[in-house]
């Protein structure tokens, strides 16, 4: 391995790479770290042929690059096979805060799938399965490693509703199991009504669909089924309330917040109404 200072242009990233890398206020303040003390730590990349580099480790350091108009950047540069990459990239990108569901979910198929390859996990940790290894990488259950893994077999727009915490994880590994054909048409039942399915309807047509007797008769009834605790929601586009808070404020924070700021308006109109019936 060796460190050199490498073209910015000449840096791809990872095949399939699963982690978003979002250009938002936090890349903001990278960029400008970036421009003001350089890079502080070099990247991960591996040769490509003569194609460049792929990026292992890095991928928010470069586009930080790119935007600040950067043109080098300083470069660990290892000789790795396919599996030994996917491994040292999940790994570094793993303790990362906020990972969304998605961004775990084909991490960990990726690197079971990589460990499965090589062979090494019975000779890590006795008899220990890949995906043992990687729930004890991670700081996961096995149980919650195969439960992120199985929301890669969810369909896209399904898998942005869980992203979004529309759909709790629960609910979302039943529907995993559907075909992508009834797959679609619960996205379609959101898309009309913005209701989507608790874990005993997505459960019930699992269960169905196993069996055989899923219809889009049977999959309607289940969905119009009433949940036991459905409560009137009042939605809020995210875009609306988000240029408010810090881009790591979760959603449960946002609410918060806004139930407070609520109450004080609610006060301070109180105040007026007893000011004026006061004159």
């Amino acid at each position: 391995m060796k460190l050199e200072e490498i073209d910015v242009g000449a840096c791809n990233p990872f095949r399939d790479y699963p982690f978003k890398v979002k250009d938002d206020a936090d890349m903001d303040m990278l960029v400008q770290s970036i421009l003001d003390n350089g890079v502080m730590f070099p990247i991960l990349v591996r040769p490509q042929s003569e194609i460049g580099y792929e990026i292992v480790s890095g991928h928010r350091r470069v586009f930080a690059c790119k935007k600040a108009g950067i043109e080098k950047i300083p470069a660990l540069i290892r000789q790795m096979d396919r599996d030994e990459a996917v491994i040292c990239m999940v790994d570094s990108n793993l303790q990362r805060e906020s990972l969304l569901p998605s961004e775990k979910a084909f991490a960990y198929k990726m690197k079971v799938e990589a460990l499965s390859h090589q062979g090494k996990a019975s000779v890590q940790v006795g008899q220990k399965s890949s995906r043992g290894v990687v729930a004890e990488d991670a700081g996961e259950s096995e149980t919650q490693v195969q439960r992120y893994i199985r929301l890669t077999y969810l369909i896209r727009p399904l898998l942005d509703l869980v992203d979004e915490g529309r759909i709790a994880l629960g609910p979302a590994v039943e529907l995993s199991y559907l075909p992508e054909e009834a797959q679609r048409a619960v996205y379609d039942y959101y898309t009309e009504n913005e209701v989507t399915p608790s874990y005993s309807q997505a459960n019930q047509m699992k269960k169905r669909s196993a069996e055989g007797t899923l219809t889009p008769e049977t999959m309607l009834q289940i969905l119009d089924q009433p949940k036991a605790n459905q409560v009137e929601m009042f939605r809020i586009p995210i875009e609306r309330i988000r240029p408010f808070f810090s881009p790591r404020v979760p959603k449960e924070k946002m609410l918060d917040v806004i139930v407070k700021a609520l109450e004080y308006y609610a006060k301070a109109q109180e105040r007026k109404r007893n000011s004026r019936d006061a004159r």
